[in-house]
């Protein structure tokens, strides 16, 4: 008789036992020991086969790897909780799956169904006693809007725009209580217009009808968005309408397990989520580096020459167009352009600044490593030149065997993997969370051209003798103040995803930062910096904490463009000079070290603290006022203002 087990097994596909065979692995390597290779084997398991049986073996592993007696990973730890009108339990593996693809050790909380306005109401909830980082609010538009959903047909005109302001209200009451009891970001979807209005066609004719007034509940929900900080709107409708409405919803799970999202949507869900928590959690790209050939245009220039190359309007170059496309629509949200391949130079130059067919040329890239060099150096080495972490680094590359190396040599990568078919590659790299970004600010817009003035400056400085000579020859000028209206987003975004030369990479969110900046013992501050070359933008900021006479560092960054002008020096000594104005008579501040703020570890021994104590998280560092010569530095000319944050919906 025949082992069913054995029989099975014959019966199984290649990708099958592929699978098979990495899951034994992993649970080799955990019982071993080996938790990091566990981990990226783990990450490897997800992107082969991202489906509810691999994310239930994700997640039950991610749980052994997380053990505090067996190390873990450097994982970003972020709290969800998710509240709804329908059921989300299934889709909680696959997101927590995909979330530690992404690097981040995702918890999360479900509240109960249908209790999501008790939730938000009530101070004393679980959803509060959980404290999350970010919340969901996912209501069904029959749930929030029953009477346009069903029975909108019997409703007068005023009823239905009674309608339309009493959920309104609804929304402006739950999020208004939310916000006082919290200051996690929140994320509210949308609600989905019906895929059958019930007068038909006539249904489009006129914005009073069922869409119509459903549209504009979901514009009035972007608008309080707006009023309230840290609240982002998640367009479900547009997300069920990319999938197709007929196949997005499973009635009979709907009516059976109050599942309304068939079993094949359950990740694009998921995903969709994913695309708020990645930025949320700081853990997003700044740099998207790109291969050439068979990547950004079709062919291999060095074989197929100008004419030769596919790029262009037309299929199949049509497919690389979209892809550049795609490319500059990064460059308007701050990411860095840059490129690594294996090239003879002058022929891949002679691509990206003559072909008629190029979108993006040499202007739009911050760096290039155009040679025959090994990629995962190349990549190293722009890191450095762009002054940003290995980690801070996206690579996209049509050849698996490059990407695999990548991944091998440089695990901090995130490295995009690519379809077959080119037509599939723009909507790779759009899909891709690591590139979300869920404010803008003016330095995002401007960050190429920045980077290009860099460049300048480096030249520069190779004809002075001196540092200070140098610094002199910039002409900085630098502009502190507290943090405002105008820059509450830009603050937030600095602490959330600097990474480098910050004391102790605690990130917060816009309410917390418009909360910390109303209490008269907390100082926001932030520093804007410009030279001879051009402005660098807001680069800065600094959280204070004052309590009795101490004054306490609590936040203390930098961006990487202005590490080492001096920046640093002039934005300490103001606040020691604010402090000391206070009646303060010691600055202390914590060094909190991690794998990328090395760059920052000296500081305060180098501008004359002490340091107080060390324990196992970092160490305290003081400063007597008294007695300091800390000073701005000759070569920076200080400009100060004093409006503070003002009131409004927080």
């Amino acid at each position: 008789m025949s082992n069913p087990m054995s029989n099975s097994a014959s019966h199984s596909t290649p990708a099958e036992r592929d699978r098979s065979n990495l899951r034994a692995e992993i649970d080799a390597l955990i019982a071993q020991g080996g938790l990091d290779r566990a981990g990226h084997s783990l990450a490897e398991l997800w992107r082969r086969d991202p489906g509810s049986s691999t994310a239930s073996f994700v997640t039950s592993r991610l749980d052994q790897l997380r053990d505090p007696t067996r190390g873990n990973l450097g994982l970003t730890k972020f709290k969800l909780a998710i509240l709804r009108s329908f059921t989300v339990e299934p889709i909680v593996p696959l997101l927590r799956a995909e979330a530690f693809a992404y690097g981040i050790d995702l918890e999360v909380h479900v509240g109960d169904f249908n209790t999501y306005a008790q939730d938000m109401l009530d101070g004393q909830s679980s959803l509060y006693r959980f404290a999350p980082n970010a919340v969901v609010l996912a209501v069904r538009a029959d749930q929030a809007a029953p009477e346009l959903w069903r029975d909108f047909a019997e409703l007068v005109p005023e009823a239905a725009q009674h309608a339309v302001e009493r959920v309104v209200r609804g929304y402006e009451q739950w999020i208004g209580a939310f916000r006082k009891h919290s200051q996690a970001a929140l994320i509210v979807h949308t609600l989905e217009r019906p895929t059958h209005p019930s007068l038909g066609v006539l249904d489009h004719q006129s914005e009073a009808g069922q869409s119509g007034l459903i549209r504009q509940v979901n514009r009035e929900l972007r608008r309080l968005a707006v009023e309230f900080h840290g609240v982002y709107t998640l367009d479900y409708d547009a997300l069920v309408a990319r999938h197709g409405s007929e196949h997005w919803h499973d009635e009979r799970k709907w009516l059976t397990a109050r599942l309304p999202i068939a079993a094949g949507y359950l990740l694009p869900m998921a995903r969709e989520w994913m695309r708020f928590i990645v930025p949320l959690s700081g853990r997003t790209a700044k740099v998207l580096v790109v291969d050439l050939d068979n990547t950004l245009w079709g062919g291999v220039i060095g074989e197929d020459g100008m004419a030769g190359i596919k790029i262009s309007g037309e299929y199949p170059g049509a497919a690389y167009q979209a892809l550049q496309r795609t490319l500059l629509d990064l460059t308007r949200k701050g990411i860095l352009l840059a490129v690594c391949s294996k090239n003879n130079l002058d022929d891949a130059m002679e691509a990206l600044e003559k072909h008629p067919g190029m979108l993006v040329r040499k202007k739009h890239f911050a760096a290039m490593r155009i040679n025959w060099t090994d990629k995962a150096q190349n990549l190293r080495e722009i890191a450095q030149e762009l002054n940003v972490g290995v980690d801070a680094l996206a690579f996209l590359d049509d050849n698996r065997f490059e990407r695999e190396q990548v991944r091998a040599a440089l695990p901090e990568v995130t490295v995009i993997d690519l379809p077959q078919n080119p037509l599939e590659y723009a909507a790779a790299v759009r899909n891709c969370a690591t590139f979300e970004r869920l404010t803008l600010s003016a330095e995002d817009q401007q960050r190429t051209e920045m980077y290009a003035a860099q460049k300048q400056r480096a030249g520069a400085e190779q004809n002075f003798q001196s540092k200070e000579d140098f610094f002199g020859f910039l002409e900085q000028e630098a502009e502190l103040e507290p943090v405002s209206e105008l820059t509450l987003a830009r603050v937030a975004q600095l602490t959330q995803k600097t990474n480098q030369f910050n004391l102790t990479t605690r990130r917060y969110t816009e309410p917390q930062i418009a909360d910390m900046a109303k209490q008269p013992e907390w100082h926001v501050y932030s520093i804007r910096v410009r030279d001879r070359f051009g402005d660098h933008g807001l680069v800065g900021v600094a959280i204070t904490h004052d309590e009795g006479e101490q004054c306490e560092v609590d936040t203390f960054l930098l961006s990487c463009r202005v590490i080492g002008r001096t920046i640093e020096t002039a934005l300490l000594a103001h606040l020691a000079e604010s402090a000391a104005q206070r009646g303060c008579k010691r600055l202390v501040g914590w060094f909190l070290p991690t794998k990328k703020n090395a760059p920052a570890r000296d500081f305060y021994q180098q501008h004359g603290f002490t340091r107080q104590q060390t324990n196992g998280t970092g160490s305290l560092w003081t400063l007597s006022l008294n007695r300091s010569t800390l000073r701005c530095p000759d070569w920076i000319k200080v400009n100060r203002t004093v409006d503070a944050i003002s009131g409004g919906k927080n």
